[in-house]
């Protein structure tokens, strides 16, 4: 960084300003040093460059300075305002053009940071010390369209249905019309224990101009002293965002496989698309749709296809810009691919909602999900007489997220509570499931 101020005073002092006399020689207002180990006083340049403003507004070198001067001071939108008019002044202005790239990127403007910067490389009056920094810092910013991030985290706690176990110890049988009560084998009442998960997760994004590729995948597993509840599950994702603007787009495709008790359970894949508005007030409304394919691969004839189609925003409080909070509603279809499935197709809806907050030491989110389903036809003659099984499920996420600074900036402790209750009208769909864990993560 020495070294290209160095390089940026030499450059500056190129472009005099002999032709404005009414601006005063500006190396005087050049930064000194307060003490080795601070650096240079900044901002006390942009003072002494403010009392002269009005005499340099012709100056291409005074703007350069003025901005580099800014840009090292904290004051990233007026330092950019002060190197563009620099730049109009004399477009051939490395100074003002090598430090106007800088806080493009500072601004998030990758790509146009990118494009400055490559500007400069192809100028053949820059020093041979410039030109190896500039090239330099041009690999680095390209490095950034290209990121690759792992996690892994490790939580123990204590779950009180382990096996998802439905909450009655009896089911009600309907034979000839008459009620017949059966109690259910211990196999089938809820578990109860401790448990240790682990987690994997690595993510790649792909930036250009145009959009943003994600690629994720994720591999979990959850061990307890009832190995018939163990669970193994793989997941990935890819999706595409383009555009950034008043308007967005994104689509996408996933896999899950999930195995119970060491047997495969269940297998999804699906699609899904996103339209999303700049909206007002803090707020970005969307549509969306997705459609997953299901397999169950121990009851086959449950496969089915389900389509599900909603509307949501995403929303910053204006007047608590830490927080966040999104919302979404949609309606649900699922077709069986079995013309005999239990209950037929389904139907029903889905409301949820997330909300974040950043707290002096950590980030707390929860997450609330409420979902009803009824089936198109009676369920089974041997339950209820035949009637249509619908299924109400509630759950509530509650996380807490900390770095935990003493172990390193990428280490964060993890506390998850959860809750579902799902009800029906049928008592073996009735079950209740509460967990909490506690852990850490750490990312590389």
């Amino acid at each position: 960084m020495r070294k290209i101020l160095s390089v940026i005073f030499v450059l500056c002092s190129c472009w005099s300003s002999s032709v404005f006399s009414a601006c005063p020689e500006l190396s005087q207002f050049y930064p000194g040093n307060r003490a080795s180990e601070q650096g240079p006083d900044w901002q006390s340049s942009v003072d002494r460059l403010r009392e002269v403003f009005s005499e340099c507004l012709l100056s291409t070198e005074f703007f350069a300075l003025y901005g580099a001067s800014q840009l090292n001071a904290g004051q990233l939108s007026e330092a950019m305002e002060s190197l563009e008019r620099a730049l109009l002044l004399d477009p051939n202005n490395a100074a003002a053009l090598i430090d106007y790239s800088d806080a493009l990127l500072r601004d998030g403007q990758l790509f146009a940071a990118i494009d400055a910067n490559a500007l400069l490389q192809d100028r053949e009056d820059l020093p041979i010390d410039l030109r190896s920094l500039i090239e330099q810092r041009q690999r680095a910013w390209s490095g950034l369209t290209r990121q690759t991030s792992w996690q892994f985290d490790l939580l123990g706690g204590f779950d009180d249905n382990l096996n998802g176990a439905p909450d009655e110890d009896f089911v009600t049988l309907t034979l000839a019309g008459q009620p017949l009560l059966l109690t259910l084998n211990d196999e089938y009442r809820a578990v109860s224990g401790p448990f240790l998960t682990a987690r994997l997760q690595a993510r790649h994004q792909r930036l250009s101009p145009e959009y943003q590729d994600t690629f994720q995948g994720q591999v979990r597993g959850r061990q307890s002293n009832n190995a018939a509840s163990d669970v193994l599950q793989a997941a990935g994702r890819f999706s595409r965002l383009v555009g950034a603007g008043r308007t967005s787009r994104q689509w996408g495709a996933g896999l899950n496989h999930l195995l119970f008790s060491g047997q495969p359970l269940f297998t999804g894949t699906d699609a899904h698309y996103r339209f999303q508005l700049n909206g007002t007030a803090g707020c970005r409304p969307y549509l969306s749709g997705a459609l997953q394919h299901q397999v169950w691969h121990e009851q086959r004839r449950l496969d089915g296809i389900e389509a599900k189609l909603s509307f949501g925003s995403s929303c910053t409080l204006r007047t608590n810009s830490a927080q966040r909070i999104n919302f979404e509603a949609g309606a649900l279809h699922n077709a069986g691919l079995d013309a005999s499935r239990l209950g037929g197709n389904r139907d029903g809806w889905q409301l949820i909602a997330d909300w974040q907050i950043a707290l002096p030491r950590g980030v707390l989110t929860a997450q609330l999900n409420h979902t009803r389903l009824l089936d198109g036809r009676g369920f089974s003659p041997l339950l209820g007489n035949n009637v249509r099984r619908g299924v109400e499920r509630s759950s509530v996420l509650i996380q807490y997220r900390e770095t935990l600074r003493w172990l390193g900036d990428r280490t964060r402790l993890l506390v998850n509570v959860y809750h579902q209750d799902q009800n029906s009208n049928l008592g073996v769909f009735r079950t209740e499931d509460t967990s909490v864990e506690l852990g850490l993560s750490w990312q590389f």
